[in-house]
């Protein structure tokens, strides 16, 4: 069930319309937590199983991790929560991927090995389920909550339907203390939901797939070298698509939730106007960087190893980060650009700490120019189908194709440039507050004024289907 589709307008209506209606707390849990798996067995009604027992196998080691007196004990039910979520994706997202890489290796020292292929469809949301369910045994296991002696209510942390299957990463820590009683509405909260959802469907819709998406296929999927300038606007083009359409559905789930009652943490913070990398990965995706950090960098040691393991520890994060994306070695790629790129800014503030010239604006504007230019550097390998199509792409766009294609049109080169420059600017004047507090700001009629038009551009574009580009990780 896609936000983008009448389907879920209808669901959402009945479901908010019968939450609000019913009035013992329980009961509402019972309909959201229903709801919740109409909503995801809607793809494909078995792998709602494979969600329940995910999610109950981790309740029960929650318990006994939160149970164990003796270190070792915990540690071990502890492991045995993350070898068995790991195991689970690894099996259904990484076991081609994994079969294919062992047949190549073995290649190498002269053993011919077929491997079957496995037949397997990728249950929907399984990277953003698993991290749900996997961070509340690892937070039990960290002191920070306390296991819950409820499977309804873990059940329906794990599965609350406007984060299930696309984000952001909602931990269960952070979920269930707001399960604990019934839930009220705040004055405009139930508007400002509303607003939230019609914002996040305009990216989406209007954004990504009406003006961006068609510009960027045509590039990416074009077989033969194109010229400099389309190749920039192609990969130009991804850049503000992945950004509308993942923060699309993000703001989708964040207005869903407040109409519910619930409040889920921002997943994104005005990341074009990121100044540097780490700054970039505090304001994109940030329910992964901060699940990254605080489950695997810091444990691995953190910037507290001297300056070669702190290193170290980066690069292997962000590969990991890399392949949590998807099976191929573009996305490792993609992850492995993104660890250097930190290993390199640690090492420049470093050398430069007292700079005061770092603190300027002109700096930050270039500053912030380097970082969008080499996130689409590395945005190549992430949408590329292969690294030849990759490479294809990257000669282009350093002007290395003595003869390439001209594919796009100047209006298309327009309406890309036009849509990247407005991004960038809206994000650089917003980078140091909230969506929320500039709308605040603003008068009630220019807000009205802005909220029909977004409607009017979805009623007018209605839009293509298309699944949010998430949901295949």
């Amino acid at each position: 069930m896609l936000f983008n589709s009448l389907t879920f307008v209808v669901f959402f209506v009945v479901v908010v319309g019968s939450y609000w209606l019913l009035r013992g707390w329980e009961t509402r849990k019972n309909l959201l937590l229903a709801a919740s798996y109409v909503f995801y067995g809607a793809w494909n009604p078995p792998f709602a199983l494979l969600l329940f027992a995910t999610t109950a196998l981790d309740f029960w080691l929650g318990g006994r991790i939160g149970a164990a007196a003796d270190p070792v004990a915990r540690k071990r039910w502890m492991w045995a929560s993350v070898a068995s979520n790991l195991s689970m994706l690894g099996f259904f997202k990484y076991g081609n991927f994994l079969l294919e890489n062992t047949q190549w290796l073995l290649a190498r020292v002269g053993i011919a090995y077929q491997p079957p292929h496995l037949d397997l469809f990728l249950p929907i949301g399984i990277s953003f389920y698993t991290f749900h369910s996997l961070s509340y045994t690892l937070d039990v296991y960290r002191g920070v909550c306390a296991p819950t002696r409820s499977l309804r209510d873990f059940t329906l942390a794990v599965s609350f339907f406007p984060q299930l299957v696309a984000g952001p990463i909602v931990r269960a820590a952070d979920f269930l203390p707001q399960l604990g009683s019934a839930r009220t509405l705040a004055p405009n909260q139930f508007a400002w939901g509303l607003f939230l959802m019609t914002l996040g469907m305009f990216q989406k819709i209007v954004l990504a797939d009406t003006l961006l998406a068609p510009i960027s296929d045509n590039v990416f999927g074009h077989p033969s070298p194109v010229l400099t300038l389309d190749a920039w606007a192609g990969v130009a083009a991804f850049s503000g698509q992945i950004f509308f359409d993942f923060s699309g559905y993000s703001t989708c789930a964040i207005g869903a939730a407040l109409c519910l009652g619930f409040h889920l943490k921002d997943n994104f913070l005005f990341p074009f106007a990121a100044v540097g990398f780490s700054d970039f990965w505090r304001r994109w995706h940030i329910s992964l960087s901060t699940f990254l950090r605080d489950f695997l960098y810091i444990p691995l040691g953190g910037n507290r190893v001297g300056a070669v393991r702190a290193a170290l520890n980066l690069v292997i994060v962000m590969f990991l980060g890399g392949l949590w994306h998807g099976a191929a070695w573009t996305f490792v790629v993609w992850g492995l650009i993104h660890g250097l790129c930190l290993v390199v800014e640690h090492f420049f503030r470093t050398v430069t700490k007292d700079a005061a010239w770092k603190e300027t604006l002109p700096a930050n504007l270039v500053l912030c120019a380097i970082t969008y230019v080499v996130v689409c550097i590395a945005w190549v390998f992430f949408r590329a189908a292969n690294f030849e199509g990759a490479a294809m792409l990257l000669g282009a766009m350093a002007g290395k194709i003595p003869v390439g294609q001209a594919i796009l049109s100047g209006r298309e080169i327009l309406q890309v440039a036009l849509v990247i420059v407005g991004l960038w600017i809206f994000h650089w004047r917003l980078r140091d507050t909230s969506l929320e507090a500039a709308i605040a700001s603003k008068p009630s009629w220019l807000i009205g004024a802005l909220w029909t038009v977004m409607l009017g551009a979805i009623i007018l574009t209605q839009g293509s289907g298309n699944a949010f580009i998430y949901f295949q990780f």
